[in-house]
């Protein structure tokens, strides 16, 4: 996010915010200039008050990058962080986790190397087992619902999860050009806005609450 839109949430909300470092989108494997651009990113989060940050990188043979992540870990010092989904394109899960575990990070944010959180649970729960790490350390993400959530709690034994909960709102633009899209034709529609849903949140919320 920008430092704004940081600063903006920070000053609305009261829950620990941390600050995604990712440059672009695309893969995982970054040049000399991205993580240039990633280590002034981390010094903007940190400068405008994030409570930990989230990144990850990779080698082009889909291991952890340990020069680059120990040189970011650097930087983010003394916030917490954790290694987000880069981690579900790694070669061989089990390496890259008693990597991430030497390294320092708190917490890998994965849908088990599969694509959503339901399908990669049994290596979740397999990876926490065999590495007895702590239940916060692996907050499942990826195509998380009101309708999954139970299953994915009670079957990775997370205490903590990842979910966009959006949903879509209408534009209030009353004029519209039908002849321009800003992006490409794949993108979501212009007067389409995805935004976080409050009813979705507090359904997810009760859930959790629920089971943990």
């Amino acid at each position: 996010p920008a430092p704004g839109l940081l600063q903006v949430v920070k000053q609305c909300v009261r829950i620990p915010v941390f600050v995604m470092i990712r440059p672009r989108g695309g893969d995982f494997l970054y040049s000399d200039r991205e993580v240039e651009v990633m280590k002034a990113d981390i010094r903007l989060a940190k400068l405008h008050g994030a409570d930990g940050l989230v990144f990850g990188a990779l080698t082009e043979d889909g291991r952890i990058d340990t020069e680059l992540c120990t040189a970011l870990l650097a930087v983010c010092r003394p916030l917490p962080v954790t290694f987000h989904r880069a981690f579900d394109m790694v070669h061989d899960p089990l390496v890259a986790l008693e990597t991430l575990i030497s390294l320092g990070f708190e917490r890998v944010l994965t849908s088990g190397c599969d694509s959503s959180a339901l399908e990669g649970l049994s290596l979740i729960k397999r990876l926490a087992e065999q590495l007895y790490v702590t239940q916060g350390f692996f907050p499942p993400g990826g195509g998380i619902t009101e309708r999954n959530l139970q299953r994915i709690l009670e079957g990775s034994t997370a205490s903590e999860f990842h979910c966009s909960a959006r949903s879509a709102r209408d534009s209030g633009m009353k004029f519209r050009n039908p002849n321009v899209a800003m992006g490409a034709s794949f993108s979501a529609p212009e007067y389409s806005i995805k935004v976080a849903d409050v009813a979705k949140v507090r359904t997810l919320n009760a859930i959790a609450k629920n089971i943990l």
